[in-house]
């Protein structure tokens, strides 16, 4: 005669089954969230990065004596490149960004300044984010 074993260990397929479907619950709601915080990781380097720059712009600004000016830089100009600024490229080289993002447009004589980060590349929607001379901040939601 066959014995039937009752006290067999293991999980039935109904609990593998509720436990697929919970892990599933738990992925579907944490990888908006993991997405999320990543494009605002990459909004906050790129807000820092123009933070710099805007930094070495008053810089030069407070120390082109005896007219303070910003320099004259003419629209879509690469930041590493201004030489006025002493901006490395090593400083706008983070984790998303290069200086090939960071574009600046400047005038000496309206005394003002646009700064630019294309977020394009590194977040994959075509947008920019610009700092301008009155502190305003706008794009790159």
């Amino acid at each position: 005669m066959k014995k039937f074993f009752r006290n067999e260990k293991g999980f039935t397929l109904v609990e593998l089954m509720i436990t697929i479907v919970i892990v599933g619950i738990l992925a579907a709601v944490a990888v908006p969230i993991y997405t999320a915080n990543i494009k605002k990781a990459k909004m906050s380097e790129c807000d820092a990065a123009l933070g710099t720059i805007r930094t070495a712009l008053r810089v030069y600004y407070a120390t082109n004596d005896p007219s303070p000016a910003y320099p004259d830089v003419t629209a879509d100009t690469e930041v590493s490149t201004v030489d006025a600024l002493d901006i490395d490229a090593a400083d706008l080289d983070g984790k998303y960004f290069n200086p090939e993002h960071y574009t600046l447009e400047s005038s000496s004589t309206a005394n003002t300044y646009k700064i630019t980060c294309r977020t394009d590349l590194a977040i994959g929607t075509d947008s920019v984010r610009t700092l301008d001379h009155e502190g305003a901040l706008s794009g790159g939601q």
